[in-house]
Order: C-alpha cells, then structure tokens, then sequence
C-alpha cells in the first residue's frame, strides 16, 4: 500500500501496525485487534467496480451535487461516485424562508439517492478520512475508493478565535447554545426553535468580518426574524452587528428595509469588531460597547474545511485558510488529478448557491473534456441571489453579478453586475421560483 499524507492517520496505515504487532489501544479493558483498525484501509468500498473513467466527488452540498451532475452530462461515460457523510440534503440556502415560516422542511429536504438515481452516478454514504495522490486512493470509513480524478468540495468551518473564543470549553458552549446556522442541520433547527420559542428582548446577531455563507444571509435573517416577532406580537429586537459601515451586498436595499419595515425592530449596529463573546453572560463585547442579549447566532469569520489542512490541500497564507488551486482550473497545485471547489476556494466570488452551482457547472465540463483529451476555456460563476425582507407581504431585493480577472492588477474584480434594491412582491415570487428551480435541476 502507498504512504498516506502526512496526517496522524498515516500511523494507522496496515504496514504499521502489523510492523509493531501489538494492541494499539484499550476501551474500558477491551483490547481494539489491529484487524479493527485496518480494515478500512484494506478493505475496497461495497460499490461495483468502475466501468471507464472514474471522477470521485466527495462532498454533495450545492456545489458537489451539481458537479456529479454535470459530469454525466458532459461525460456520459464516466464513471462518477459522490462521497458524502450525510445521508439526507437540508439546504443551507434558502433556509430563511424556512425559519419565517414561509415553507416547510420539506421544501428545502430532498434525498441523495433519488439525486443519484435520477442522475445516473453513484452516491456513497461515507465520510473521507485521508487521501493518498500518488496511489489515486481516498479512504474514507466505509473503505478505500481508488479514483482516476478527484474533485473536493467539503465546505467551510467556523473560526471562532476570530472573535475572541480560543477556550474549548466557550466555544463549545457557544457552538451548541448559540450557532450561527451557516454549516450543519442541526444549526438551522435550534435556529428555528430559538425564533419559535423567543419571548422577548434581545435577539443578537452579526455579519463576520471576511468572506464568508453567504453575503446577504445575515442581513435577509434580520429581517425575516424581526417579520416573525411582529407578526406574532413578540416584544423582542433584533440587534445586528456588522464590522462593515454598510451591509456587504444590497446595501441600499436592506438599509431601506430596516428603516421603513423594522425601525422598532431591528437595531443595525455597524462599523463594531466582536473581540469576545461570552456565552455563559450571554454577552458580546465590540470594540465600543458590550451587548447582553437574551437569546443569539453567532456567527464567526469562517475558514476552508479542516480538512483540506488535514489533507495538506489549504493554502496556509491565506487569512481564511481557504484550498492552494489554480483559480481557472481548480486543482490543487501541483496535482492534475484533484480539483478542489465549492466555498472553500480562495477566490473572492460570493460564497452563494447560485455561485457554486456555476462554478460546478463549468468545472464538470472541463473535467470531462480533460477525460476525453481536450481543454475548454474557463468561464465565471454566476451569483444571484434573492433576498426576501419582507413577509407581510413577501417582498424581496436582489443581485446578479459575474467576475473577471484583471491581469494588470492580478486582482479579481466584477463585472456585468447589478442589483434592485427595491423591494417588492415580484422579486417575492421570484425567489421561491428561483429555489424550485434550482433543486430541481440538482435532485431531478
């Protein structure tokens, strides 16, 4: 067997352990066999054999789930495997509406087998655990996968030492009593009980500092949860934190909301950098002032996936711990056989739905063009995004917008953007269209 990376995991590997051949470890006196440890290294995946070129895709958010898509469509004979540890899709996107009332679970829940079926490729419930690129192996705790290209789309992770949590014990306290609903399920139905639940006073919130999921999120949840606690007579305030003068995206659109709709309702404390949270005091401490709140999301600066350092794949100088790719091909450097996407590339585009799936799209093409020994040319993501600020009746803004690279500057910049800032019921509609649309080209 190949040298896995050099993570801790490579001690594991089959040659190690039967070179020491001795227990490796104890659980309350059972001795774990060495046939226990290695058998996920040893052992092949329970899935047919590939027929032609294998593509694996590990990671099925929105993202992922286009990329395997796509491939089939651009490559209708690869063979292509999504690899993800969750075995049911909640959208993070979209979600707001979800936690306003305005749709059920089950709009935004949908089945990654049926996603499979209906697209042709095989859907691997299963959690990577290291990869080894000489070997093209993934190993991951349903076997190893051998591949002949692998595209890596795991997301982000929350930085919490950006606001000033570097205790375990606070963070973990903050995580599961505060989350900020950008990354698990789990976040967004805590998140919808707490808005259920609330009875009163302060609801906090803030925009993290850098680029983070998604632009406009923090903003539209403002709205959405200052809608609910007028339209159920709850005598609470959203109070919204930003580091910025101005919201990040739709400035004039959701600065006009906060005004006109939600004056008594949502406090937009701008320009304030959280240096500490408490969430034993349940309190906020800015650069100016410290806010105690009744009921919060938090919502730190975000950073790639964990694993992608795990893997030896971040870029250890960027500020965001983001993957080290080539931003016109996406693969990570020095590696013609990994490609790495989703909301963990470094690039600045927006860390949106509508983003990745275009990014996905184009990055499906070029891998099945490269499969059949061609090049295509590289084309930008697309990012749109709606965002409803209103409930009473829905009414929505929103953005469109595409990039480009400026070889003079070496800097990424916008182009062919725009954005209404008015909001109104058309637009309202329109997000609810845009959604179904969009899941339906994901899972249908």
């Amino acid at each position: 067997m190949k040298k896995l990376s050099r993570r801790n995991f490579g001690k594991l590997s089959a040659l190690g352990i039967a070179s020491v051949g001795l227990p490796i470890g104890e659980v309350e006196g059972t001795t774990l066999s060495t046939v226990a440890l290695t058998s996920i290294v040893s052992r092949q995946v329970n899935i047919p054999k590939a027929k032609g070129h294998r593509v694996v895709v590990v990671g099925g958010g929105w993202s992922g789930l286009t990329i395997a898509k796509y491939l089939k469509i651009h490559g209708p004979d690869l063979d292509v495997v999504l690899v993800e540890r969750n075995s049911l899709f909640i959208s993070h996107p979209i979600s707001g509406l979800w936690l306003a009332g305005l749709v059920n679970l089950e709009a935004i829940t949908f089945s990654y087998m049926d996603a499979a079926a209906n697209n042709d490729y095989t859907y691997l419930n299963a959690s990577l655990i290291d990869l080894d690129r000489v070997s093209r192996t993934i190993f991951t705790d349903q076997g190893r996968l051998n591949y002949d290209d692998l595209i890596l789309a795991p997301g982000i992770d929350y930085d919490y030492g950006s606001i000033g949590v570097e205790d375990l014990a606070q963070e973990q306290l903050l995580k599961t009593r505060y989350p900020a609903g950008f990354v698990s399920a789990s976040e967004h139905i805590t998140l919808k009980n707490k808005i259920k639940n609330f009875k009163g006073g302060i609801f906090a919130m803030n925009a993290p500092a850098g680029i983070y999921r998604c632009s406009a999120t923090p903003y539209e949840r403002a709205c959405l949860i200052a809608s609910v606690f007028k339209r159920d007579k709850i005598k609470g305030k959203v109070v919204l934190i930003d580091s910025r003068e101005k919201p990040a995206v739709s400035a004039e659109g959701f600065l006009g909301a906060f005004e006109e709709l939600y004056g008594d309702t949502i406090e937009y404390i701008n320009s304030s950098v959280i240096s500490a949270v408490n969430p034993e005091n349940r309190s906020v401490t800015t650069d100016f002032d410290e806010i105690v709140f009744d009921d919060a999301a938090i919502y730190p600066r975000i950073r790639g996936a964990r694993l992608l350092e795990q893997l030896g794949l971040a870029d250890f100088n960027s500020a965001q711990m983001e993957a080290a790719i080539d931003p016109f091909t996406y693969n990570a450097l020095g590696d013609a056989h990994v490609y790495i996407a989703g909301d963990c590339r470094p690039m600045p585009f927006s860390k949106s739905g509508n983003t990745a799936r275009t990014e996905g799209m184009y990055l499906a093409e070029l891998v099945a063009a490269r499969a059949r020994g061609s090049e295509i040319l590289w084309k930008s993501p697309h990012t749109v995004c709606y965002s409803m600020v209103n409930t009473q009746p829905n009414e929505a803004i929103m953005v469109d917008g595409k990039y480009q690279y400026d070889k003079a500057s070496g800097q990424w910049e916008h182009f062919e953007n725009f954005a209404l800032n008015k909001r109104n019921k058309v637009m309202g509609k329109k997000t609810f269209d845009w959604a179904e649309q969009q899941f339906l080209d994901m899972f249908n």
